[in-house]
């Protein structure tokens, strides 16, 4: 078996990430409580994604941010900024809580057996970001079906686009065995530089049935913040665009991801068709600025 070449992310920031984390579209006064949760998430996420620490060292790491988090210590210098942030607007630490549990299950789960338990750990390592920036913004949990809806694909996205990577690296396969047994693709077929046609097949398969929770989404028009909208719809847009290339691309052996560019020409776009929603009414339709 030919294997590709063994991809080291490094260190990620949220300027790294598939959509805008606290852009400047938002208000200037949410960014820093958005910040703290992110840099939360990121410097826990990195534990449960260590390949040389061990299950029960990751689990006992994840517990002190929590510890932290709750007040019941200061020993984790990553959790105190939400902390401090979630204490001065009267949140909750629950969203923050419920990453943990998916860090966990990172920590010591590394097959999904099928769609429904892929969609499981979504509901506690994806949707939990998303409720907890439209708490922020004093938004109406009857958003969070749409909410969980986009947050949930855009994390099967980066299932898909990291697919070879995160079995090298860890171990770690997100596409469900079930899609992989029914077209006889071996697990191993992950670690090849090259995709097979039955492994795209799986992969294509998956892409569509994120179109499908996209279509479920429609986020944008549900927020009443104007900036958080525009931002959302920015982040709508550019989850279509990836759902669109991971139907066309090999992951394994081409690169998935958009371009400051692309990214930047997306994020204009749904700008513009958000604003001239607002402005003209639900039917509006707009071409690319």
């Amino acid at each position: 078996m030919t294997t590709g070449p063994v991809w080291d992310p490094g260190e990620k920031t949220h300027r790294d990430e598939n959509f805008p984390v606290a852009s400047s579209i938002v208000s200037e006064k949410h960014r820093p409580v958005i910040l703290a949760f992110y840099r939360f998430a990121r410097a826990a996420d990195d534990i449960a994604d260590d390949p040389d620490l061990p299950e029960a060292e990751k689990i006992r790491k994840l517990d002190a941010f929590e510890d932290t988090l709750m007040g019941w210590n200061d020993n984790v210098p990553e959790a105190l900024p939400l902390r401090a942030a979630i204490a001065e607007r009267g949140l909750s630490p629950q969203h923050a809580q419920d990453l943990l549990i998916a860090f966990r299950m990172d920590a010591s789960k590394n097959r999904y057996a099928n769609w429904d338990e892929l969609i499981h750990y979504c509901n506690y390592s994806a949707c939990p970001v998303g409720r907890f920036v439209l708490d922020v913004h004093g938004e109406s949990r009857d958003t969070w079906p749409a909410n969980d809806a986009l947050c949930t694909a855009l994390q099967i996205n980066n299932h898909l686009q990291d697919c070879g990577a995160d079995y090298r690296r860890l171990n770690r396969v997100y596409i469900p065995q079930d899609t992989l047994a029914a077209r006889n693709v071996p697990t191993e077929a992950l670690a090849c530089a090259k995709s097979s046609p039955d492994l795209l097949a799986c992969i294509r398969e998956l892409a569509q049935k994120t179109d499908e929770v996209l279509d479920a989404a429609d986020l944008s028009r549900r927020i009443g913040d104007l900036r958080l909208s525009l931002e959302v719809g920015a982040i709508e847009g550019l989850a279509r665009k990836i759902t669109a290339m991971l139907k066309k691309r090999d992951p394994l052996s081409e690169r998935v991801h958009l371009s400051k560019y692309g990214f930047a020409l997306i994020l204009t776009s749904a700008v513009c068709i958000g604003l001239g929603r607002r402005i003209f009414g639900r039917a509006y339709r707009a071409q690319p600025c």
